[in-house]
């Protein structure tokens, strides 16, 4: 017999508190990278980000824009702010479109609820950051198939067409 987990929704917000947001569902998977873009575009170490659906992420309230930035890969993102203070609060990367988000973790109100799976990237991680050994770590990227639960999986490959 398959265990259905209940998701309790997560709210998020901008700095500012002019846009709201909600988490209707559990992320497919969640990433740390530690890739140059990623400690750039952030100003830290790595950024926290989970993949998620977009009809998953419902605006509650505030106005966005869209900004488009260059990516390693070549494909670019569209990151999506708040439009007064400009926090970055999801985007969207050329590879999966707009049916998928990865949401910084950091913008919800709860950033505990959602912990990481990996840390990807890590050849260019910071010299002084120590991995746990809970938390598988790649040098690179990875295959889904290799690290994706089974659920998460299917959910994205349906959403992509590949189901």
């Amino acid at each position: 017999m398959t265990e259905t987990v209940e998701f309790t929704p997560l709210n998020g917000r901008c700095s500012c508190g002019k846009v709201k947001y909600q988490l209707q569902n559990t992320p497919l998977f969640t990433h740390v990278c530690h890739c140059t873009f990623c400690q750039r575009e952030s100003g830290s170490a790595f950024a926290l980000n989970a993949f998620v659906e977009t009809y998953h992420v419902k605006l509650l309230e505030g106005e966005t824009e869209t900004v488009n930035i260059p990516t390693n890969s070549g494909g670019g993102q569209n990151i999506v702010r708040c439009s007064t203070c400009k926090i970055a609060l999801w985007s969207h990367y050329s590879g999966a479109g707009d049916a998928i988000c990865l949401l910084r973790i950091g913008t919800l109100d709860n950033p505990n609820a959602v912990k990481p799976d990996i840390h990807i990237f890590t050849s260019t991680k910071q010299d002084w950051l120590q991995f746990s050994d809970d938390i598988p770590n790649v040098e690179e990227y990875y295959k889904k198939e290799d690290y994706w639960p089974e659920e998460s999986r299917d959910r994205f490959f349906k959403l992509m067409g590949r189901l």
